[in-house]
């Protein structure tokens, strides 16, 4: 009887291409964003001072996103990283990633290094994005704060807050939604 019933999910907006960008990882190898094909991201920033002053509520994404990442790895959600970029607070890189990962280590039950990658570059031209006439550097906005979600295509698909327990939850729900999307589509082609 369900068989005739349809069911219609909300989408993402898509707000079009990130720029391809290069980074460091924790080991010293230059990487690209390339490599994410095929994986839903989220980008964030995190700062050489964490835990004392966080731009984004380390705890609560660990917790509601990280954890649920980790738990379902071997599922449909193994395809999900996080890349947080290592800053000095004002939105510059720093080559501390290392004692950044022994905070994480230290907060993160289960940290694993293939799933929330510490990175460094220039994150400053990542958060470049313009949509219908602003941008997320514009004068007022802390883009440090922002978390971006990347889809499989390496487009942008949600800016929220990272400074917000209810933000991080919508950006949770909005990476379900977004990977429903992905087994919606991949339903139709079977």
């Amino acid at each position: 009887m369900t068989r005739s019933c349809e069911h219609k999910f909300e989408t993402l907006e898509n707000y079009g291409q990130i720029k391809p960008f290069v980074y460091t990882d924790i080991s010293g190898s230059k990487r690209s964003s390339s490599e994410f094909k095929g994986d839903i991201v989220l980008i964030t920033t995190i700062q050489e001072s964490c835990l004392d002053s966080c731009s984004i509520l380390l705890w609560h994404i660990n917790q509601m996103i990280y954890q649920r990442i980790w738990k379902n790895r071997t599922k449909k959600r193994k395809q999900i990283r996080i890349l947080s970029f290592v800053t000095d607070g004002n939105g510059n890189p720093t080559d501390n990633l290392t004692e950044v990962e022994d905070v994480l280590k230290n907060q993160v039950p289960n940290y694993d290094p293939s799933i929330w990658i510490l990175a460094n570059g220039d994150v400053k031209s990542i958060y470049n994005i313009k949509h219908n006439g602003a941008s997320l550097l514009q004068d007022g906005i802390k883009f440090q704060e922002l978390m971006l979600l990347m889809d499989k295509k390496q487009c942008l698909r949600m800016v929220l807050s990272g400074k917000r327990e209810g933000h991080i939850r919508r950006m949770e729900q909005s990476m379900a939604l977004l990977q429903k999307e992905y087994d919606k589509a991949s339903a139709k082609t079977e």
